[in-house]
């Protein structure tokens, strides 16, 4: 079926195709008037399953036609104003023409001759965030797909980091170390409130879960340094290695920003790799009045930053950055086929000598149309609006009995459990009605929320990343989700009496 191959002879069907597709999403966005549908699984999973895809429709508009019904009736949209569940953001138009014309062109990043103008505008981007974030002359860094994919790679470099400076110390001391040996020995330090890709990288890199030692956060969830220091001197007395030091500029639950000058300062101190996972408050770095926020960040040796949450574009859209752009060479891997030697020798730009993805989208350019049409101060200050959203929630919940909150927000999550203004109730029961409560509201699609654990207890979470929501949509949220866990309550008493 040539005739549905993008070249030069079919120009005006994908001009045609295109458009009826962008009509359809622009004319779902323009009247949803909801999060979602709240249909469930058991209803569209057989839709789905009905479906003979070995025989196909007549036409583009035939698919579309079928497509209503099987995913953009029922899609979670996080442009809604209600949407207040997970860290996805709305997009900015910019980045999405970006995203047409980069699926269209289908340019691969991973050599120079598969990506011309492609790598040098991701390599232009890699250089204006190292800027933003100031981590000198040396950086450099890679696009990815996403937060988890990045701190892997920054661990995968300071694991290698490590032995290679251990080994060479072992070594002047006439011990000769392999890296088999080291490798059980090496630690990784995080707080218990940074992201499970931590744990998991861990585990990947063959360290194992244990290899990772989770530090307490103090009251404002943000890691207790004191402790840090402790467990650091610790360490060379169990005769183990500080690998890295995993530092969180905005926690998945609470958005709260660990001390990064004095943890720059610890991981300096015990020669340890220090990693700043911004996958999430790296919108301050074009924040126009917050910037400050992540002072300290210069001092790292890697940072993640998912440009598909705070700087508004579609996913995916990640990068993970180095102080020093020797360090990754630890993922460097000449393929005769692909990135022989001789290219490096030649200087000839491919990203794969980087990267540990072969194959890679051109996402950069969506950045790129998003920084060329609105500016950095423009994504900053749609980044400094929700924070000053989560500001004013805050004060909306403190002033609510019905809710307690357990934090003021450093940037723009919301952790809040609903309380009984009468009666008294058994912590499992009000676990339950916490979860029966977001559960219900989003069965409902009224609106969306997320969830979390704190000390052992079940507690709600708004995370807003849309300018658009407002403070009666918080207002509103939380009535739902009140009247949702007071009947669970109420239903609960009845059964028991």
């Amino acid at each position: 079926m040539r005739s549905h191959l993008l070249n030069e002879t079919t120009a005006d069907l994908y001009r045609r195709s295109v458009t009826e597709g962008v009509d359809r999403v622009a004319a779902k966005l323009a009247t949803t008037e909801r999060p979602h549908t709240g249909i469930s699984v058991d209803e569209l999973a057989p839709v789905i399953a009905s479906i003979d895809l070995d025989t196909p429709l007549a036409d583009t508009a035939a698919a579309l036609d079928e497509l209503e019904g099987v995913y953009l009736r029922d899609a979670v949209y996080f442009h809604h104003p209600r949407y207040l569940g997970h860290l996805n953001c709305p997009v900015v138009i910019p980045a999405v023409v970006g995203e047409a014309v980069l699926s269209a062109v289908n340019s691969s990043l991973d050599t120079w001759d598969q990506s011309i103008g492609g790598t040098l505008i991701e390599r232009r981007l890699i250089e204006w965030t190292a800027r933003r974030i100031g981590l000198g002359e040396g950086a450099d860094g890679i696009f990815t797909s996403g937060g988890s994919q990045s701190n892997f790679h920054a661990l995968l470099l300071a694991r290698d980091e490590a032995c290679r400076i251990v080994m060479k110390r072992s070594l002047d001391r006439g011990v000769e170390l392999t890296k088999a040996e080291l490798l059980p020995k090496l630690r990784i330090f995080t707080s218990e409130a940074s992201h499970f890709s931590v744990q998991k990288s861990a585990a990947m890199l063959g360290l194992g879960y244990e290899a990772v030692i989770s530090v307490p956060v103090d009251r404002n969830r943000r890691m207790d340094t004191s402790v840090l220091a402790l467990e650091l001197e610790n360490l060379a007395a169990e005769g183990l290695f500080p690998m890295a030091v995993v530092a969180t500029a905005g926690t998945t639950d609470f958005g709260s920003i660990d001390p990064l000058p004095e943890i720059a300062r610890l991981a300096s101190e015990h020669s340890a790799w220090m990693h700043v996972d911004a996958a999430y408050g790296c919108g301050l770095l074009v924040s126009p009045t917050r910037r400050h926020l992540l002072d300290g960040i210069e001092h790292a040796d890697s940072v993640t930053v998912d440009y598909h949450k705070s700087f508004f574009q579609p996913v995916s859209s990640s990068a993970m950055l180095v102080r020093d752009r020797d360090t990754l060479k630890h993922a460097t891997y000449h393929a005769d086929y692909l990135n022989p030697r001789r290219m490096a020798e030649e200087r000839i730009p491919n990203q794969v000598d980087k990267s540990i993805q072969t194959t890679r989208r051109f996402d950069a350019l969506k950045l790129w149309m998003t920084l060329r049409v609105m500016g950095a101060d423009g994504l900053g200050s749609l980044f400094d609006e929700v924070i000053d959203l989560a500001a004013a929630g805050y004060e909306v919940i403190e002033a609510d009995p019905r809710f307690e909150v357990v934090v003021r927000p450093q940037i723009s999550t919301l952790v809040f459990r609903y309380v009984p203004t009468e009666g008294e109730y058994r912590a499992d029961l009000l676990d339950e009605a916490q979860l029966h409560a977001r559960k219900a509201l989003f069965a409902s699609g009224e609106a969306v929320v997320a969830g979390t654990k704190v000390d052992g207890r079940q507690y709600l979470k708004f995370t807003l990343l849309n300018p658009q929501t407002t403070t009666s949509d918080i207002a509103a949220v939380l009535d739902l989700l009140a009247a949702h866990a007071e009947q669970f309550l109420g239903e609960s008493l009845a059964v028991h009496r």
